[in-house]
């Protein structure tokens, strides 16, 4: 064989094991994307599972990881490095905070719904209509909030206590949550007679039926209006799939759910 014939030999193999390499390159599986981080509300934990199978349904290739805890809590932990890209919150001072603070996108935050405050109880009816005279219709040994210091329903519960000239308490002790999730639990095990918790959780699958509430009617808690903002982290807005994950909670199916739940959409 001639040195021409050496030579056309040689660039046939490597023309084809340059194809072979390409074709392994093409096969192989992409690399997945790292789970979206959601740090979220206590009070959404009830409609976070059925946000989350309708995300999955919309982009299945998406993951999420979801922690919950006081917004106050939650903040404190991005200010702190923690590996979160989403922040929905139950106020909007918390993700305005983490923006001015520069730890968040500002033009990704965004209210999406805004939440119900209610007193419930599973010691019997209560009396009449309205909350204050559910409240003077007996006397109340134990009442459960949560921590207003972190959390906004807590802030919300408290101003109704002192709108309705129940602070400060004479023979009623408050039981305080670290979150409104946990006020409830306070409620459910009998650590508390009553409670102000999150509407969500009174109809969620595990409460629905159970005791007895009235909802808190929001000229109640002037100030604290319970609006709900989303906000991207510095890390999460540099991440299409967190995007993705916010521009679905302003959807139609997302806000639909969170209307199951008792939420309302976020005023104009």
């Amino acid at each position: 064989m001639g040195a021409r014939g050496r030579q056309g030999r040689r660039a046939a193999v490597i023309r084809s094991g340059a194809a072979l390499l390409l074709a392994a390159f093409l096969a192989a599986p992409l690399p997945a994307a790292a789970p979206v981080a959601v740090a979220a509300a206590a009070n959404l934990a009830p409609v976070l599972e059925p946000l989350e199978a309708a995300f999955r349904a919309w982009r299945p290739a998406v993951k999420l990881t979801l922690t919950v805890g006081a917004s106050g809590s939650l903040h404190a932990q991005i200010r702190q490095g923690a590996p979160f890209d989403v922040l929905l919150a139950a106020d909007t001072d918390y993700p305005r905070a983490l923006v001015a603070a520069g730890d968040a996108d500002p033009a990704t935050l965004r209210v999406f719904a805004r939440g119900r405050l209610v007193f419930w109880t599973l010691r019997g009816p209560l009396a009449g209509e309205d909350l204050r005279t559910a409240l003077a219709g007996r006397p109340w040994a134990t009442l459960a909030l949560a921590q207003p210091r972190t959390a906004p329903y807590g802030r919300a519960a408290e101003a109704v206590l002192r709108e309705l000239g129940f602070l400060p308490a004479t023979g009623t002790r408050l039981v305080l949550g670290e979150t409104v999730a946990q006020a409830a639990q306070f409620v459910e095990s009998g650590a508390a007679e009553g409670g102000f918790v999150a509407l969500a959780a009174v109809l969620s699958p595990r409460l629905a039926g159970r005791g007895y509430w009235r909802e808190v009617l929001p000229e109640l808690h002037p100030g604290v209006t319970l609006d709900h903002a989303a906000v991207l982290t510095r890390r999460g807005a540099a991440r299409a799939e967190a995007r993705a994950f916010l521009d679905f909670l302003a959807g139609e199916e997302a806000q639909a759910t969170l209307r199951r739940f008792g939420y309302t959409p976020p005023v104009p």
